[in-house]
């Protein structure tokens, strides 16, 4: 017997830069269609979702957040690279320490043996494509 679904309770951070926020560009090669989504992590167990935000952009950028706020929570449930997937997300606000970090077009990202870029994108952008923002819930946070 295969592995039982679960479902995943994660942590994102709305980082802002005027009015574009800080996503990860990926691919889902089954559905041919881009998606841009928040930095942001499982929460582990123990772990408050907040602290869960601020220690995965921590592993993730090597940066510091603070005015770590939560917006709200959002449940997606949704099919990548042809498998389901269900999470409950913690969607936060939050602010780089380092200020610096604001005037760079993209931010080298690190989470275990993958690299990757973050990127500023604003919402006219993240509408037309062809890196669609996900979960679709947190446009209600934008």
């Amino acid at each position: 017997m295969g592995k039982k679904a679960r479902i995943r309770p994660i942590a994102i951070c709305l980082l802002r830069r005027g009015e574009e926020i800080l996503v990860h560009e990926s691919y889902d090669s089954v559905k041919g269609q881009g998606f841009a989504r928040p930095l942001g992590g499982g929460i582990d167990v123990g772990e408050t979702s907040a602290a869960a935000a601020i220690r995965e952009i921590k592993e993730e950028l090597g940066a510091d957040i603070t005015g770590v706020n939560l917006l709200g929570i959002v449940e997606n449930i949704f099919i990548y690279e042809g498998e389901p997937g269900h999470e409950i997300v913690f969607v936060y606000d939050g602010r780089f320490v380092d200020e610096s970090l604001y005037e760079r077009e993209s931010l080298d990202v690190v989470e275990g043996k993958r690299q990757f870029k973050a990127v500023w994108r604003s919402p006219q952008s993240l509408r037309a494509g062809p890196h669609y923002l996900v979960p679709e819930a947190i446009w209600t946070y934008l």
